[in-house]
């Protein structure tokens, strides 16, 4: 079952809206296939991307939309990782847009041996430390293991972001384009740190950090 668009109901406005992201995200190689996706929360259910589905052909009418015991509603099958976004989700009550993505440069540090696994980039910059805060490491779960969401839901708490190892980003924010905003900060400091490495490097210390939470009223 698909859903009309006629209207312009919050829902329909979600729906163009992931359309028009996943395009923007697809068209500057921030994604590539059918890799990555989005979500959105609404008053009744949420809205993901289907499986298989490329962002940059996307169809507003045939989004999934699923109800919060992870039931399909309407729309084509869900993505097999529609269990990432459930997860953060339900425990970060103020997230109402997800983005994962397989992007370049934070799946080559995903990648990495020797991260800090509490945090696995460095707050080199401000607007890392304003738009992402701190990026725990998941540890390797193999795409669509169940057991993963448990470890989500964990880190979630304290995170609005987290860096899944050997795999990519996932990142919430209170709408769909403050995520996609988080995300692409995230995919430019993750160049960064990989064009810096073996370099000496001057990241953020914790009073100028807490400076930056205190001044924007950051909750990340």
């Amino acid at each position: 079952m698909t859903f009309s668009i006629n209207s312009k109901s919050e829902e329909s406005k979600h729906r163009e809206q992931i359309v028009e992201f996943g395009k923007s995200i697809f068209d500057r190689g921030l994604t590539a296939g059918s890799s990555g996706n989005l979500s959105v929360r609404l008053d009744d259910g949420w809205l993901l991307t289907p499986t298989n589905a490329s962002l940059g052909r996307l169809d507003p009418a045939t989004l999934t939309k699923l109800d919060w015991d992870g039931n399909t509603v309407s729309g084509l099958p869900p993505s097999k990782e529609a269990f990432l976004h459930r997860a953060m989700y339900s425990t970060r009550s103020g997230a109402k847009g997800i983005v994962h993505l397989h992007s370049t440069y934070s799946a080559a540090v995903s990648c990495m041996c020797g991260l800090n696994h509490d945090s696995c980039i460095p707050p080199l910059t401000p607007y890392f430390v304003m738009k992402v805060g701190r990026l725990p490491l998941v540890p390797y779960h193999r795409p669509g293991d169940p057991d993963l969401a448990a470890v989500i839901e964990k880190l979630a708490a304290k995170n609005s972001s987290v860096l899944l190892a050997n795999h990519g980003p996932v990142v919430s924010a209170n709408s769909l384009e403050a995520a996609v905003n988080a995300a692409e900060e995230l995919e430019e400091t993750a160049k960064l740190f990989l064009l810096l490495k073996g370099v000496e490097t001057r990241p953020l210390d914790e009073a100028q950090i807490q400076d930056l939470k205190k001044t924007f009223n950051l909750d990340i």
